[in-house]
């Protein structure tokens, strides 16, 4: 009985880890996707936009 009380756990944090990875990729997307995209756009073009002003390439650019 030994080793059913040593398979357990790892058994155990391998469903909970299954199911959180499952979670995940159900909720990527969704309703506030655009929006989250496009702040992230933004963000990107204020930082290219800075990096050109200050004479310098963006990280993109290299």
């Amino acid at each position: 009985m030994d080793y059913v009380s040593a398979i357990v756990p790892p058994l155990v944090m391998a469903v909970f880890f299954i199911g959180l990875v499952v979670t995940i990729i159900k909720h990527q997307g969704g309703a506030n996707k655009a929006k989250e995209d496009a702040a992230v756009d933004a963000a990107f073009a204020a930082q290219a936009e800075a990096a050109r002003r200050a004479g310098r390439p963006a990280a993109g650019d290299q």
